[in-house]
């Protein structure tokens, strides 16, 4: 049985806010998408685009525990934000698109730029956590080349070369035949943090809502997913009432573990 209290058999997620979680998969300390502007403060999206927060993240950044490394999905500023550009500890290294590691690496950051289906690996007393780049689309279209690449992460842990955990960050993926693709690399994941939110931006939908997360669910086939980025930005149009209300009736009804800003779930 995982534990959830410590040790090197723990694993579980903390929400934070946004799609910013602290991950503790045994021996690593991972952090997500690290966005810890506070309520009314405006994101920065590129382009002369903006975003308002409306939700204050569950703790700060000079709170966070010592971190085995980052995964950043994409460099948007509701994923990487500036307290996190002069906040974070630069020694652990961020795990992302090339795109973003390019930039990051300008401030200081130690950075690991990752193409799609390319991984990196942590190793620690026989553990084993590796992240792979997966495929994601913001945007289709004109949009698409405009906004920064994006990708999704798969992060096993191995514990002596048995998989202990595997899980499924899916950054802000639109649906589309890679999450087929996905499926037919990894048929059995454990878990997919979902993110979801229908952001808006110049009119199109760049971000998974309600009806688009089932269709995730079901092209990925997850054992039961975390639902995140849904209600903490003005551009946020499909709040998390929608992924439910499309999951509600169905085989997935029973396996969406909702977590409060600030809470603790199992990933037993």
């Amino acid at each position: 049985m995982t534990e959830t209290t410590g040790g090197e058999a723990r694993a579980d997620l903390t929400f934070i806010g946004t799609a910013t979680t602290l991950l503790h998969l045994g021996p690593f300390t991972l952090l997500t998408d690290p966005n810890f502007l506070h309520r009314g403060q405006h994101a920065y999206l590129g382009r002369g685009l903006t975003a308002r927060r409306v939700t204050e993240p569950a703790i700060s950044i000079d709170e966070l525990p010592p971190l085995d490394a980052v995964v950043l999905s994409h460099l948007h500023g509701d994923h990487f934000d500036r307290v996190a550009r002069r906040g974070l500890n630069r020694d652990a290294p961020i795990v992302t698109t090339t795109h973003a590691a390019g930039r990051l690496r300008r401030y200081g950051f130690s950075t690991v730029g990752l193409d799609t289906w390319q991984e990196h690996a942590l190793e620690r007393n026989g553990h084993r956590l590796t992240v792979q780049s997966l495929p994601g689309v913001h945007a289709y279209g004109v949009l698409g080349k405009l906004l920064p690449p994006v990708m999704g992460s798969l992060l096993r842990w191995t514990d002596n070369g048995q998989v202990r955990r595997t899980l499924y960050h899916t950054g802000d993926t639109l649906t589309g035949p890679h999450l087929r693709e996905i499926r037919e690399r990894h048929p059995s994941i454990d878990v997919a943090v979902v993110h979801l939110g229908g952001t808006r931006v110049l009119g199109a939908v760049v971000t998974l809502d309600g009806k688009g997360g089932l269709e995730l669910l079901e092209a990925v086939e997850p054992g039961y997913a975390v639902p995140v980025h849904y209600d903490d930005y003005t551009r946020f149009r499909s709040p998390l009432s929608d992924f439910l209300s499309a999951v509600a009736g169905t085989r997935w009804n029973s396996r969406i573990r909702v977590v409060e800003r600030g809470q603790t779930v199992s990933l037993d």
